[in-house]
């Protein structure tokens, strides 16, 4: 049965470091809803729309803030931009606060941003992760996942959560721009 729940629940998987284009896409449920290449461009823009901005040059295109431009690695501003370029807003959940507080539906869904250890544990790192409501079910689509996640119901979704406050990540839940996520 949850093999038939997840067949119309669209999962990118992880490749390199492109954890944020699998989440957004994962996110809109859509397999091109963001390319690599809407995302390289955003992070691009923040350099040139920045109030200080710096020259553009191949050095800077390599070294920009917001994103590795071989492996992908975009950080929350590019997340944040491209959320807006949807008419989706982003609000970041206050951890001093339970999971209980977050109104689950008036959602989109949840992007979450957490600590991975890989190789052994030797390596850690930050990766982006989406939960979504699918056809009344909420779902951890993780690209490290093989498949969606199928909670078994909305308590599941805040223990989940509460997790990941315990553990000091962050939580940014998604809306859409007219409605309030608080």
């Amino acid at each position: 049965m949850e093999e038939e729940m997840n067949a119309e629940v669209y999962h990118e998987r992880q490749k390199l470091q492109f954890c944020l284009l699998h989440a957004l896409n994962n996110l809109f449920q859509e397999r091109d809803a963001f390319s690599k290449a809407d995302l390289d461009g955003i992070a691009e823009d923040l350099i040139l729309n920045n109030p200080n901005p710096v020259k553009w040059t191949p050095i800077s295109a390599v070294l920009n803030p917001h994103y590795n431009m071989f492996t992908g690695n975009y950080d929350a501003n590019v997340l944040m931009a491209a959320l807006e370029r949807r008419g989706k807003r982003l609000t970041w959940h206050d951890k001093r606060n339970q999971a209980a507080t977050i109104n689950l539906d008036g959602l989109m869904g949840i992007v979450l941003n957490v600590t991975v250890r890989r190789f052994a544990g030797l390596l850690k790192n930050r990766h982006w992760v989406t939960l979504r409501k699918i056809n009344g079910v909420w779902y951890n689509l993780d690209s490290d996942l093989r498949a969606p996640s199928a909670f078994t119901n909305v308590d599941g979704v805040r223990v989940f959560l509460d997790s990941v406050i315990r553990a000091g990540d962050q939580i940014l839940l998604v809306t859409n721009d007219n409605l309030d996520a608080l």
